[in-house]
């Protein structure tokens, strides 16, 4: 009875834990949104960083939650999308120009944490290469229905492609250097 009671306690205390990670989560991938970083061709957000960041180090199954929390609270209003209000809220932004790259960083989510699991910087790396190719796919793919194909690349890939690099590099190389301990507390 007694070891049954402490389970039962040791799995509430981990949905508390996990709850308090994915709402924090949230708070940090808005905050990343709306950050502007001084950038050349374009100022950047820290959204792809947070995404990688997240992927990295919790893994697919609560990046994927943090990620699915942050669409959830962005379809209920609440302007947590870089560029919102002022570019539009709710169901109306999500279904805009950047819908697909939205789409695209939930699929990367689950994706780069899977394939980055117990890997080292190489294999981070190419993870969120991955990862970065499939939210460029669906954001052009989503873009298309915006503006002409031959602006696609121009528009939608190239002017964010330098940044999204660096951004990567920095949470493959800044995982690396957690101490071990918090290294292999992730995930």
């Amino acid at each position: 009875m007694v070891a049954a009671a402490a389970r039962l306690v040791e799995h509430r205390a981990q949905i508390a834990r996990t709850c308090f990670i994915v709402l924090a989560g949230v708070a940090l991938m808005t905050l990343a949104a709306k950050i502007q970083v001084p950038f050349w061709p374009v100022p950047m957000t820290l959204h792809t960083l947070a995404v990688m960041a997240f992927t990295v180090y919790f893994g697919p199954r609560i990046a994927v939650s943090i990620f699915l929390a942050y669409l959830v609270a962005g379809a209920l209003g609440f302007p947590v999308f870089s560029g919102s209000p002022e570019r539009g809220i709710g169901l109306a932004y999500m279904v805009g120009p950047t819908g697909g790259y939205l789409a695209g960083y939930l699929i990367a989510s689950w994706l780069v944490g899977w394939l980055a699991s117990g890997k080292r910087l190489l294999g981070r790396l190419a993870a969120m290469l991955i990862g970065i190719s499939v939210v460029y796919a669906f954001g052009v793919a989503w873009l298309a229905l915006y503006i002409p194909a031959a602006q696609l690349l121009a528009v939608g890939v190239l002017p964010f492609l330098l940044g999204d690099l660096v951004k990567i590099v920095v949470v493959a190389v800044g995982f690396g250097l957690l101490p071990a301990p918090l290294r292999e507390a992730s995930q």
